[in-house]
């Protein structure tokens, strides 16, 4: 269960830094015109990178809406497989896509968090 919540955290810290990152060096004049206007830089650039957390969590959102319709998870299959009966196999899965979607709201928030404070650049 572990590495099914860090492989989602690192997707979606992955997708967030690079679009991030992406729409600060595109938009850097509206950065700048912030600043001009009084904004702490950190700030300035939070109005940039704010929506891009949008995009990061969409894949995990797709997954949430596509389990049991389209695909049988894995810790819901290996319950079974491992003798627990259909509703507690069900009642893992349902823990583990939202433990899921919270880690990776966390992964982003911090990311995003980062980028604005600076602390995660491109050279």
């Amino acid at each position: 269960m572990a590495g099914i919540l860090l492989g989602g955290a690192l997707t979606a810290t992955v997708l967030g830094g690079r679009r991030a990152l992406g729409e600060l060096a595109a938009r850097r004049g509206e950065v700048e015109a912030g600043l001009a206007l009084g904004l702490l830089d950190r700030d300035a650039r939070l109005e940039i990178v704010r929506p891009t957390a949008s995009d990061a969590l969409l894949p995990g959102l797709d997954l949430t809406r596509t389990v049991g319709l389209v695909t049988l998870p894995g810790a819901f299959v290996g319950m079974l497989l491992g003798g627990a009966s259909p509703v507690e196999a069900g009642a893992v899965q349902l823990f583990v896509l939202v433990a899921l979607m919270a880690v990776q709201g966390v992964a982003v928030a911090t990311v995003l968090e980062l980028v604005a404070r600076g602390l995660l650049y491109r050279d």
